[in-house]
């Protein structure tokens, strides 16, 4: 028997094989877990569809989280289907890359709404749409989304995106305060630098892989693996009692100081 034999979550954020999210839905569809996934746009689909076929997924939907009727449909249809929800995965971020270089002041008011409204504020508005189809759930619910040491500390060249992560952690803090009543746990992972299509789009990224590997307590990088695993462990009833954290999953790298 797996974790999560009979429970039904949702991907937000696959692009592709090497995505983080794609390493989770993995790693929840061999604990027993029926997942559904969505894509944006056509192109996006073509990588995302067989994949999801891949893990025996029936529920392919496309969703714009700008767009509020996209969000609604994706889960009218999981209310259809499943009845419920037990996991949602956020692993959504979007920058544009002249935003990614250069000095932060420069950032335009087009981009930053732009960063605040993917990366931030879906998920707020995709947990308000979970929320009525987990609560009850047997072992309570989990939501959880994907972060990075950007939104506490200044990392070269990571720029809006850092501020709008650092708005992603003080909602996941409010949305577990709000939700937990409904024994709903909510909760993100700060992974270290990892090789995704989104990261690519960071100016010098190689060089921020080559500061971790090399000063890092377990010296090298996470991986997707180390990342999911512990997605496992926030989507089971193993941590039951934990709600509103950031569990860093970057081999040690945020408790150093300088070197």
């Amino acid at each position: 028997m797996g974790l999560l034999d009979g429970k039904k979550g949702v991907i937000f954020g696959v692009a592709n094989d090497r995505s983080i999210a794609w390493a989770i839905a993995r790693k929840l569809r061999g604990e027993g877990a029926d997942l559904a996934f969505t894509y944006l746009g056509d192109a996006m689909e073509k990588r995302v569809r067989p994949l999801a076929e891949s893990l025996g997924s029936e529920i392919i939907l496309p969703c714009d989280v700008t767009i509020d009727a996209e969000m609604d449909a994706v889960f009218e249809v999981l209310g259809e289907e499943w009845g419920g929800l037990d996991i949602l995965v956020h692993s959504l971020a979007f920058a544009n890359k002249e935003e990614l270089k250069g000095d932060f002041a420069n950032t335009s008011r087009e981009g930053f709404a732009l960063a605040m409204d993917v990366s931030a504020f879906s998920l707020v508005a995709l947990s308000q749409r979970a929320r009525p189809l987990m609560q009850g759930r047997e072992d309570g619910a989990s939501i959880m989304a994907m972060t990075y040491y950007g939104a506490e500390k200044v990392v070269k060249n990571y720029n809006v995106m850092g501020v709008a992560k650092a708005a992603l952690e003080a909602s996941v803090t409010y949305l577990a305060e709000d939700l937990g009543k409904e024994n709903i746990r909510v909760n993100s992972i700060s992974p270290g630098p990892i090789k995704t299509l989104a990261a690519m789009g960071i100016s010098d990224f190689k060089a921020m892989l080559d500061e971790v590997s090399g000063r890092a307590p377990l010296r090298r990088n996470a991986t997707q693996d180390d990342v999911a695993g512990t997605a496992v462990y926030l989507a089971s009833s193993l941590s039951s009692g934990v709600t509103g954290e950031n569990i860093y999953v970057d081999c040690g790298y945020n408790i150093l100081g300088i070197s």
